[in-house]
C-alpha cells in the first residue's frame, strides 16, 4: 500500500518477479482501498502472508493502517515502507503494531534489500498454523436458537461449515469484515465471501448452493418429503423414467437422518449413520435424474383434471400426474413447564448432532425410549460424562429394538430411569436445570442440565391436507384397503375399481413411510413403501 502509484507499482514489479508464481500480490493507493481489499479476503477465507504499507499516507498513515489489517489478517507479517527520516516512528511501530520488518526506501537491488526480507518472513508465517477456512462460515450467539437451526440446516444438508462465536477473536473479526454487528446474528458468509444477516432456510439454501426451485412446471411424480420413503420414491422413479421432482422443506433424510447410527438396516451390517445413508440416497436419485428442491414448504394439494398441483408457502406451485405424500412425522412437543422457552438453547428435538462435541465431559439427559432415542444415547457416551434416559415405562424393553438395549447395558455411562419424566425446565439465558419426578414415589429432583435431547413420540403434520385427503383421528393419511368403511369406497370415489394399496383417498396421490396410517414406522419399510408407490405410479399413469 503506497499512495505513490509509481512506488507501489514497482514493489509490486520486483514482487512479482520473485514470488508471483507462488503468491497474488495486490495493490491500492489508500488505507480505505486496501481494508476493503482484506474485508473481501477475509469473508473468502484467503490468507494474506504479508502486508506492505508506507509509513506517509494521507488520511491513514502506514502505522494506522496495519493496526486495523491486524484486526483482519492477525497472522500476516507486517512491513513498513520508511524513509531515513523516518526511522524513528518505524521504530516506534515495532511496540505498537508488532512489526515485523522496515525497509527503507530506496530498496534497490531487490536483490540484496527487498527478497531475502520477504523470504524469512513467508518462512515464518508457513511455519505457522493458519489453514485458510474455505467452507461456509457461521457466525452467532452459542445461546441463540436461529444459530442453532441454522447450524442443523447446514449439517443435515452435508453442507460444511465453520462455526464462530460473537465473543471469540475470529468471530469478532469476521463480523467486522461483514460490517455486521452481533444483532445481525446469524450472520453467514458463504465460500463466495458473500454475506447473509439472520436469513430464512430458503435464502441461506440459495447462497450455499442448494436448488431451491423447480426447473419445469409439470412432472410425473411429485414427491412431498425427502426421508426413506420419499427418497427411495425418487431413486426408483427417477430410475425407471418417470420426470420425478423431490420437494424437502428442510433436508433430506427426514427422522432416520439424525440416527447416529441404523444397525438393523438391510446390507449394512457395520450400520450406517443416518446422515450417511441419506447423502448416498440423495447422490443416488440425482444420479438417475430425479430434480431435488430444498426449502420450499408444500402448504396445499389440490385436484385438478387429470393434474395434481401441488402449492408452495412463497406462492409458487408445481404440477404432476401423480403425487406422493412422504413427509414423515415429527417430534411432538414437550408439555412441561419451561422446556419451549429452552429449545435451541439447550433443549433439542432429535439428536442435534452439531450439540455433540459441546457435549464433551458434562451430563446430558434424554428422554424417550424407543430406537431414536436409543441410538442418539449410544452416540452421545462418546462424548458425555455421563447419559441419562428417562423414560415413563417400566423398561425400555417394550419400545426399544434388542440390539440397542444390550449395547446400552454394556456402556458403564448410560444410565437408564425408568418411571421418569422431566416436569419443569430452568435457567437464565440457555437450559441451566430440570426437575424430574420419579412417577413411582412422586419424588422430585432439581438436576442441573445444560442439554436435554426430546425424542418423546411423534406426530404427522398433515393439516396441509385438510379437506383433500381423508386422514384417520390421528392426522395420519388414510390408504388403500384402510379407506373401504364396511366394504364401501370412500367419499367422492368416482373410479369403479378400489384405491390401490398405498393410493389416498385422491386417485393419483399415493402415501409412503410413517405418515401413512398403521405404517410400521422402520427405515426398511419406509425405503420399500417409496419404492412400491412408483409401481402404483407406473399403473395410474398409464391409464390415463
Amino acid at each position: 500500500m503506497d499512495d505513490d502509484p509509481g512506488v507501489s507499482r514497482a514493489v509490486v514489479r520486483d514482487l512479482r518477479r520473485r514470488f508471483g508464481a507462488d503468491y497474488r500480490i495486490l495493490r491500492a493507493e489508500s488505507g480505505a482501498d486496501a481494508l476493503e481489499v482484506l474485508r473481501e479476503l477475509k469473508l473468502r477465507g484467503q490468507p494474506v502472508a504479508v502486508l506492505i504499507a508506507d509509513y506517509r499516507m494521507p488520511g491513514m498513515n502506514g502505522v494506522e493502517f496495519l493496526e486495523q489489517a491486524m484486526d483482519l489478517h492477525p497472522h500476516a507479517r507486517r512491513v513498513l515502507l520508511t524513509a531515513y527520516a523516518d526511522t524513528d516512528a518505524a521504530i516506534e511501530a515495532i511496540n505498537v503494531v508488532d512489526l515485523d520488518h522496515y525497509l527503507l526506501k530506496p530498496w534497490d537491488p531487490p536483490e540484496e534489500k527487498l527478497y531475502p526480507v520477504i523470504d524469512a518472513l513467508l518462512d515464518a508465517w508457513r511455519s505457522d498454523d493458519h489453514k485458510p477456512v474455505t467452507e461456509t462460515k457461521v457466525v452467532g450467539h452459542r445461546w441463540s436458537a436461529r444459530c442453532s437451526e441454522v447450524r442443523e440446516f447446514l449439517a443435515r444438508n452435508q453442507l460444511a461449515y465453520r462455526w464462530y462465536q460473537v465473543d471469540e477473536p475470529e468471530g469478532a473479526r469476521l463480523l467486522a469484515a461483514a460490517n455486521a454487528t452481533e444483532d445481525d446474528c446469524p450472520v453467514i458468509i458463504n465460500q463466495a465471501g458473500e454475506v447473509l444477516r439472520m436469513p430464512s432456510d430458503s435464502e441461506l439454501a440459495a447462497a450455499v448452493g442448494l436448488n431451491i426451485d423447480p426447473v419445469s412446471e409439470f412432472y410425473d411424480l411429485i414427491v412431498v418429503g425427502g426421508g426413506p420413503a420419499g427418497l427411495g420414491a425418487a431413486v426408483y422413479g427417477a430410475s425407471e423414467g418417470l420426470r420425478t421432482v423431490l420437494v424437502e422443506r428442510t433436508a433430506t433424510g427426514g427422522q432416520a437422518g439424525q440416527s447416529s447410527r441404523i444397525e438393523n438396516y438391510l446390507g449394512f451390517p457395520d450400520g450406517v449413520s443416518g446422515s450417511q445413508l441419506a447423502d448416498r440416497a440423495r447422490r443416488q436419485a440425482v444420479k438417475f435424474g430425479a430434480e431435488l428442491i430444498t426449502a420450499r414448504e408444500v402448504v396445499s394439494l389440490e385436484p385438478c383434471g387429470s393434474a395434481r398441483v401441488v402449492k408452495f408457502a412463497d406462492g409458487g406451485s408445481i404440477s404432476a400426474h401423480s403425487v406422493l405424500i412422504a413427509t414423515g412425522v415429527n417430534y411432538r412437543h414437550h408439555p412441561a413447564p419451561g422446556v419451549d422457552d429452552f429449545t435451541g438453547r439447550g433443549v433439542y428435538y432429535g439428536s442435534a448432532m452439531t450439540e455433540a462435541s459441546d457435549c464433551s465431559d458434562r451430563d446430558i439427559y434424554i428422554v424417550g425410549g424407543a430406537n431414536s432415542a436409543g441410538q442418539a444415547a449410544v452416540y452421545m457416551s462418546r462424548h458425555a460424562r455421563t447419559v441419562h434416559i428417562l423414560v415413563r415405562a417400566t423398561s425400555l424393553v417394550d419400545s426399544m429394538s434388542h440390539y440397542l438395549i444390550q449395547q446400552i447395558e454394556q456402556i458403564p455411562n448410560i444410565k437408564v430411569h425408568p418411571r421418569t419424566e422431566v416436569v419443569s425446565a430452568d435457567g437464565d439465558d440457555h437450559l441451566e436445570r430440570i426437575v424430574l419426578r420419579d412417577n413411582a414415589t412422586g419424588a422430585e429432583e432439581k438436576v442441573d442440565a445444560e442439554r436435554l435431547f426430546l425424542f418423546i413420540g411423534a406426530a404427522p403434520e398433515t393439516e396441509w391436507l385438510d379437506g383433500v385427503v381423508h386422514r384417520d383421528d390421528k392426522g395420519y393419511v388414510l390408504a388403500g384397503p384402510d379407506l373401504m368403511v364396511d366394504g364401501n369406497r370412500p367419499a367422492g370415489w368416482e373410479l369403479p375399481r378400489p384405491p390401490q394399496h398405498l393410493e389416498t383417498s385422491v386417485p393419483g396421490v399415493f402415501v409412503a413411510g410413517d405418515v401413512r396410517s398403521e405404517s410400521a414406522k422402520r427405515v426398511a419399510s419406509a425405503v420399500g413403501e417409496g419404492a412400491m408407490a412408483v409401481m402404483l405410479v407406473h399403473r395410474w399413469i398409464a391409464k390415463q
